[in-house]
């Protein structure tokens, strides 16, 4: 069983930045695939970014604004946003593919004002 634990949400204005970090515990094994989803009210949640042994995939929305980086060693995945803009104002869940079962986080808001 894996736990994961998100930080960093918070309330900024657009054109600002934020940094979010997920931790992980538990019985960390076998997990290949880790990164950001988010989730708007009345819509689905959504691809932001994920890390796959070093190879990184982003969502068409934040490419080239958002940077994912993965401590293996601290068992940490992070996400760097910048310029940030109200479209991107959500719930943001840390995202883990295990060998047999996904796992998630309890999810960090973000608002991005005017």
């Amino acid at each position: 069983q894996v736990q994961l634990v998100e930080s960093g949400g918070g309330l900024v204005q657009a054109g600002g930045s934020l940094r979010l970090s997920c931790a992980a515990s538990g019985s960390i094994v076998a997990i290949r695939s880790t990164g950001w989803y988010r989730q708007a009210p009345g819509k689905q949640r959504e691809l932001v970014a994920t890390i796959t042994y070093g190879s990184t995939n982003y969502g068409d929305s934040v490419q080239g604004r958002f940077t994912i980086a993965r401590d293996i060693s601290k068992n940490t995945v992070d996400l760097q946003m910048n310029t940030l803009k109200p479209e991107d104002t959500a719930v943001y869940y840390c995202y883990a593919a295990g060998r047999y079962r996904d796992y998630w986080g309890q999810g960090t808001q973000v608002t991005v004002s005017s």
